[in-house]
């Protein structure tokens, strides 16, 4: 018989209202073993045969993320920032926010005051509908992004003096390296183009002994206390002739397998984290290449050449790989994969198709988004047929 469950005092007074957090009130153990339940049971209603135990992996539950996005409101003829209200689209002005790397919150805070003290931030800061930080490995350097109507027309010269309010008003050991407007629909999110910007177009973050620059809005992994653990996780002790990275996103996975492996493709649609992967790779020769592409579209072709790796590492976003192209992997037969998912549905899903020529060695948790009912999976899978 299980033991009861004990709650705790939520750290946040915005939980229960927030739709951002679910489990602040259980401890970590209790989140970690709700969350490898319903990872066996997504897994066991899907028909994958698991023989190994699910392996736990955690860290600081608190302060770890190394992004966060506001809303932007007008309350009472003054400028809040906030979250959606659990299970709406209501605005939830916040005055904390626990999950966040504190720099990250403190940063918000010096917006609102640089917004009241000058007529330029205050316009940019009203302009957006939503504002993104984005901070490095230490929480010393950070990226702001402002997405606003596409219609929103002012002087760059007005954009560059509220970005030096913005600068003078970051709090102390924060450094704002650079700063972006990009247009925004309401209805489908951001269109990939820039209303206006100043200073560095992004920032570096390291993790273990590789430096990655990601440039402002890229996708890039969000806990920044086990980020090194899973790059090992997925990485450590693996080597051959020939490794693909697909999903690659700015080769968080495929920098260090470059190490180990005579040769390296990775291949990931977005361009911007393909284009940083690529100034990369140029100066580790022509054995490592980037491939911008969807990955369905690259295993389609693939399938046809002779070309066939030893290693594939998958990191999808949550809709997964995708049946098809756990098809064409069965027929492309590397003889190892390795699966980072974000979604145990989808991950469930392909696994199944995977586990007809393939047998899974290894499954972990690992639990980058502590407080939420959000969990990341590392499947490690070895041919059998």
């Amino acid at each position: 018989m299980s033991e009861p469950v004990q709650y705790l005092t939520p750290r946040c007074p915005h939980f229960g209202s927030c739709g951002g957090c679910q489990y602040q009130d259980l401890s970590t153990e209790a989140q970690l073993s709700l969350k490898r339940e319903s990872l066996a049971e997504l897994l066991r209603s899907a028909g994958v045969n698991v023989l190994a135990e699910i392996q736990t992996h955690a860290s600081e539950p608190y302060g770890y993320r190394n992004r966060i996005r506001l809303r932007v409101e007008t309350m009472n003829g003054e400028l809040q920032l906030g979250y959606n209200e659990r299970g709406t689209t209501t605005f939830l002005p916040i005055t904390t926010c626990p999950i966040a790397a504190p720099a990250l919150w403190n940063t918000a805070q010096s917006l609102l005051a640089a917004a009241n003290e000058d007529r330029d931030a205050a316009f940019w800061l009203a302009a957006a509908s939503e504002v993104e930080f984005f901070c490095n490995h230490d929480a010393t350097q950070l990226q702001l992004t402002l997405l606003c109507a596409p219609r929103t027309k002012s002087p760059q010269g007005s954009f560059i003096r509220a970005l030096k309010t913005f600068r003078n008003h970051a709090p102390e050991g924060i450094t704002l390296v650079g700063a972006g407007a990009i247009a925004s629909d309401p209805r489908t999110g951001p269109t990939g183009r820039t209303l206006a910007e100043d200073g560095a177009a992004g920032l570096n973050y390291r993790v273990g002994d590789e430096t990655y620059w990601i440039t402002r809005g890229g996708f890039f992994q969000i806990n920044r206390f086990l980020l090194e653990a899973l790059v090992d996780l997925v990485c450590d002790d693996r080597k051959g002739a020939l490794a693909w990275d697909l999903f690659s996103g700015v080769g968080l996975f495929s920098r260090v397998l470059a190490r180990s492996f005579t040769q390296v493709t990775a291949v990931e649609s977005h361009p911007g984290a393909i284009a940083d992967l690529r100034n990369t790779f140029r100066k580790l020769g022509p054995a490592y290449t980037a491939v911008e592409a969807t990955v369905l579209d690259y295993l389609r072709k693939a399938n046809l050449q002779r070309e066939r790796p030893e290693l594939v590492v998958l990191d999808p976003p949550r809709a997964g790989a995708g049946v098809e192209a756990c098809e064409l992997l069965l027929r492309i037969a590397p003889s190892n994969i390795v699966y980072v998912s974000c979604d145990p549905t989808t991950l469930a899903r392909d696994l199944a198709v995977l586990q007809n020529s393939y047998t899974i060695d290894a499954l972990h948790l690992m639990d980058l988004f502590p407080q939420t009912s959000h969990l990341e999976t590392v499947a490690i899978l070895s041919r059998t047929s």
